[in-house]
């Protein structure tokens, strides 16, 4: 078996990896059954297809699937951007919902783009459209960058 290390890969590098890797593996991706579907520096696009397990009590698919779909493509559109040992977490995401989504509407794709990248902040906004292309909800985003420590002056 081997092992992987994770802080020798850059952000883009580890999300490709990802990507390759067995859907078995416990993660938000494989509960939700979300795909890569897209990768490159600042851009991601995921999707999921809709299913009766994501009804609210309306009867219509809940808002924190568009909402965890959201964050995911957006936090993998900063990730994409940093390098190697250097992660981050979202300290701030604003949905907007703009119309509701039938739990048999079929695949849901989320696109997920930076607007700056900086030290210690990155922001970065997307959108979900379903199949027809129709706007489901847009978001924006603001990351916090986690760089290691550095060690004592020597």
């Amino acid at each position: 078996m081997t092992t992987v290390d994770f802080t020798s890969m850059t952000g883009l590098e580890l999300l490709r990896w990802a990507s390759k890797q067995p859907t078995d593996l416990p993660s938000i991706g494989r509960l939700l059954g979300m795909t890569f579907d897209e990768l490159e520096e600042g851009r991601v696009v995921l999707s999921l297809s809709t299913k009766p397990d994501f009804a609210n009590p309306l009867g219509t698919v809940h808002g924190g699937i568009a909402a965890t779909l959201l964050d995911s493509a957006l936090g993998c559109a900063v990730h994409t951007t940093l390098p190697a040992g250097v992660g981050f977490t979202t300290l701030e995401l604003k949905v907007n919902y703009i119309r509701t989504v039938a739990v048999d509407a079929g695949r849901l794709t989320a696109v997920g783009t930076t607007i700056h990248v900086g030290r210690r902040t990155a922001t970065a906004e997307g959108k979900v459209m379903d199949e027809r292309g129709k706007l489901i909800a847009h978001a924006t985003t603001t990351c916090m960058i986690l760089r290691p420590e550095a060690g004592p002056a020597a």
